[in-house]
């Protein structure tokens, strides 16, 4: 990608659009990936273990994919919630355009490709599912998740995936520090060198407390 990075705005470098093949909601898919984008060859890793280990989303309301690269978090929930409205959220303008060009190949008209100035203040997430983009830095990330998690909606789920030896822990403690009063934070799952943090924003009355899974898993 040469000086390009995935969370460039408009990249520089060739599009050199290409066809991968990927399994996403249970179906074997054909979709569009180019230059300039994160993982543009296959699933990454990080992804793949998100979509693995977290339920199916909520089958109607607004649903978020904050940094959805060509759109594989947002083309399985629009694919499993054809009722639901899902929000792709990126910087990249090159990837805005692969989720719009993937989500048209696969007939969903339930996907809104946009910058982050161009969702509506006024909507609540039924849930928010992201590979976050770590390499952006602490302060960037930190601002990322302090903008879009109190935008859950009440008794709804952020869930994020993060590489271990990328700073999983330490994001969780952060985000238990800072989402302390009215929400849960913890870890729900563990694999393949990821960590899958859940951020439960509670309602009035408070949910039920969540159980933790062990620090040495």
């Amino acid at each position: 990608m040469g000086s390009d990075h995935y969370f460039t705005a408009a990249p520089a470098s060739p599009e050199n659009l290409r066809r991968i093949r990927v399994t996403l909601a249970g179906r074997e898919l054909e979709l569009t990936t180019a230059g300039g984008v994160f993982s543009p060859e296959h699933l990454d890793t990080g992804t793949a273990v998100l979509l693995s280990n977290t339920p199916p989303v909520p089958p109607g309301g607004h649903l978020l994919d904050l940094g959805s690269g060509w759109g594989p978090i947002s083309l399985s929930m629009a694919l499993t919630s054809p009722h639901a409205t899902v929000w792709a959220v990126d910087v990249n303008e090159r990837a805005l355009d692969l989720v719009r060009r993937n989500a048209d190949h696969l007939g969903l008209t339930n996907v809104n490709a946009v910058l982050p100035d161009d969702v509506p203040d006024d909507i609540a997430f039924r849930s928010i599912r992201s590979n976050p983009p770590i390499r952006v830095g602490k302060n960037v990330l930190h601002g990322l998740l302090e903008r879009w998690i109190p935008r859950l909606d009440e008794r709804s789920d952020a869930w994020l995936v993060v590489q271990r030896n990328l700073g999983s822990d330490s994001l969780q403690r952060w985000l238990a520090a800072n989402f302390d009063e009215g929400y849960s934070v913890y870890r729900a799952a563990t694999a393949r060198g990821f960590r899958v943090i859940k951020v439960r924003r509670h309602g009035t009355p408070p949910t039920e407390p969540i159980d933790v899974v062990p620090d040495d898993l």
